[in-house]
């Protein structure tokens, strides 16, 4: 027999790593209904035309892709006359014969197909918030894998400044909340431009951008490397190595390439829509964690604009939230010129840094508040009133499932962390008096039968739990 197994790449979650999850998801939600954002949601797969090529190079050949059928090759699809399954076979002449689908690869590109499909429907400025699974045909490792959520809040229809510096305010308030200290890098799609035609490289900025985005992960020699190989001259690399590596406040770093692109239109709107949002955030978020960061690049070619990416401060892990400004990603599907901006918060990375520094609260664990007793058939009919009641008052509550001595069913309170045992024998039915037990502490109290819910509520709603 084959031992269970699930895809290397993929998890797991039992009940209390749902309920940290569903913790992550619901502080995420709750901050983006705060400033206006309304969900939708997407299919998991979608085209393989709505897909291909919005990602780059290396993104598509990360991306899943779905057979037309279950036993597509072997019903006809494909012919051996065809010579397309004769070794050695290569997927880029087969996939378009054998696949029409992919799992989304990530949740903004879907959203403008949705904008495009839907835009008869909806009201611009439009601002969509998503929570929902996404794949990639990735290499498993630490804070990476194949499946996992993203937390997309994205607007479109809009130009304006303001909601660049909405977002980032988004993303102080989120981590804020969960605890998590980050440092939040910006950076400007068209200042990367600007680097690229200042050191003579124009064509390259695809190549330029991959390769400092992995800075990282590599350090400079490896960009460096990653940049010859791409097939910049030692000349352009030394003149945009100090450009990567200046120093200084934002303003300072601002000035100096103010100075730089003086006679680059692209470069001088780039510094021009950076500046108008540090100005924001400086007067509205005093103390704000954004640096300007001239090695963030995001590798995503539909970027255009601002690029946003947020690190954590005491876990190694890689970023953990990430977007930008994209002025005609709906062009691709027939609606031109639309421009929107949106970040994705990572809630499985999340997950791993509020895990790995210990910040999930007891309370967010969602434990049954208090176990009734079970003793046999008289005794169990009371309890299920009881038990009706304290529901009907939203106090987590659950019944023994079977008549029981005492030490089996302490046992199962312990191994569940109830914090409260109600004992409803007969001594306490005749008596209308209900023993309650604190399951920490081993004292117990004697309640009158109707105080006990109303004891329970103050209790509960309070979190006086042991």
């Amino acid at each position: 027999m084959t031992k269970p197994s699930i895809p290397k790449g993929t998890r797991d979650f039992g009940p209390v790593e749902m309920a940290r999850r569903n913790y992550i998801f619901n502080t995420i939600r709750s901050t983006f209904q705060v400033y206006g954002y309304q969900p939708i949601e997407t299919p998991a797969m979608e085209n393989l035309s709505t897909l291909l090529g919005k990602y780059g190079e290396e993104g598509d050949k990360l991306l899943f892709k779905i057979l037309n059928s279950g036993d597509f090759l072997v019903s006809g699809g494909i012919t051996n006359e065809e010579g397309l399954i004769a070794e050695p076979i290569r997927s880029g002449q087969i996939t378009s014969k054998i696949s029409e689908k992919g799992l989304r690869y990530d949740l903004t590109v879907p959203f403008a197909r949705f904008v495009v499909q839907h835009r008869n429907e909806i009201q611009f400025p439009f601002k969509r918030f998503q929570i929902q699974p996404v794949w990639r045909a990735d290499r498993p490792q630490k804070g990476r894998y194949r499946e996992f959520y993203q937390c997309d809040v994205d607007v479109i229809g809009s130009h304006s400044l303001l909601y660049e510096t909405e977002l980032i305010q988004i993303i102080e308030e989120v981590f804020e909340t969960l605890g998590i200290e980050v440092s939040i890098h910006l950076n400007n799609r068209k200042i990367l431009a600007a680097i690229a035609n200042l050191i003579g490289e124009s064509s390259r900025l695809i190549a330029i951008t991959v390769a400092i985005d992995k800075l990282d992960k590599i350090g400079i020699e490896g960009v460096i490397n990653e940049l010859r190989t791409g097939g910049l001259s030692d000349e352009a690399i030394q003149k945009l190595q100090p450009i990567l590596e200046l120093k200084g406040s934002n303003e300072e770093k601002l000035a100096t390439l103010s100075e730089l692109f003086a006679n680059d239109e692209t470069g001088s709107k780039g510094i021009e829509e950076l500046t108008h949002v540090f100005q924001y955030l400086n007067r509205i978020q005093p103390g704000h964690h954004v640096q300007l960061d001239l090695t963030l690049a995001r590798g995503l070619n539909y970027y255009t604009g601002a690029i946003i990416e947020v690190k954590a401060e005491n876990v190694s892990i890689g970023s953990i939230c990430g977007g930008g400004r994209y002025d005609d990603l709906t062009g691709v599907f027939g609606l031109k010129d639309v421009s929107g901006v949106g970040i994705s918060f990572g809630a499985d990375r999340i997950y791993d840094v509020l895990n790995e520094l210990s910040l999930f609260p007891d309370e967010v664990l969602g434990h049954t508040f208090i176990l009734v007793t079970n003793f046999g058939n008289e005794e169990e009919f009371f309890s299920l009133e009881i038990l009706k009641e304290l529901r009907r008052h939203e106090i987590p509550a659950e019944i023994y499932p079977e008549a029981a001595g005492m030490k089996k069913q302490f046992g199962y309170a312990d191994q569940k962390k109830i914090p409260y045992v109600l004992l409803t024998g007969s001594e306490e039915i005749a008596s209308g008096k209900l023993k309650l037990k604190n399951m920490l502490t081993g004292n117990q109290i004697i309640l009158e039968k109707e105080k006990l819910t109303e004891y329970l509520k103050g209790l509960f709603i309070f979190g006086e739990t042991p």
